[in-house]
């Protein structure tokens, strides 16, 4: 059973908490989280770009010059795609880029991210996660505390100070414990959460 360290807000160790197996110990599968990366990725895709062609382009009813006898290449309509203003070949369509994964592979995918950041032990968990009043400054002084750069803080509910102190801080998410996803996981170096959020986290995937 995997055990990490407790802090308080001045980085000093106040106990220590143990990890559910089922959830932070699982073996990872790098392929396996790959895949569900691309298909949180893919979701976000609208798949509305659209090129008009050639027979969609306003215009060019009529033929621009008679088909023989002026010494130029013979042209049927001026939106040709070799013409400017014409039509585009073979040009992007509006699409689904909607992917299916099933839940349980997901929900695996998701212990095995936590598991990975407890492995490379940037997983830190805070005793009692609260700020007297709403500073960026004093938010900014807590991550250099904990040497902190690329970080994902996740609260167990709205916590108003803590999302207006950290808003404005470059490379610093914060995400509810229910928006928990396998990319932001990957995409940042650090996880910052309190004790409650761990319970709320173990009570979600359990």
């Amino acid at each position: 059973m995997p055990t990490v360290d407790v802090f308080n807000l001045n980085r000093e160790v106040t106990g220590q908490i143990e990890l559910s197996d089922a959830i932070f110990g699982v073996p990872v599968k790098p392929h396996l989280m790959h895949e569900v990366v691309v298909y949180q990725l893919a979701k976000r895709r609208a798949g509305t770009a659209k090129a008009k062609g050639r027979s969609e382009v306003r215009g060019g009813g009529k033929k621009p010059w008679r088909q023989k006898g002026t010494g130029r290449a013979r042209a049927g309509t001026s939106r040709s795609p070799v013409w400017r203003g014409g039509g585009t070949i073979h040009g992007p369509q509006p699409r689904d880029y909607d992917m299916r994964i099933p839940k349980k592979v997901r929900r695996l995918a998701l212990k095995m991210a936590l598991s990975q950041k407890v492995i490379d032990e940037g997983f830190k968990v805070i005793d009692q996660f609260q700020l007297e009043r709403i500073k960026t400054r004093d938010f900014a002084e807590l991550l250099n505390r904990f040497e902190l750069r690329k970080t994902l803080i996740v609260l167990p509910e709205h916590d108003e100070m803590i999302e207006k102190s950290a808003r404005n801080i470059p490379n610093v998410k914060i995400l509810r414990s229910e928006g928990l996803n396998v990319y932001d996981l990957l995409n940042y170096h650090a996880v910052l959460l309190s004790r409650e959020c761990v319970g709320r986290i173990e009570e979600a995937l359990a």
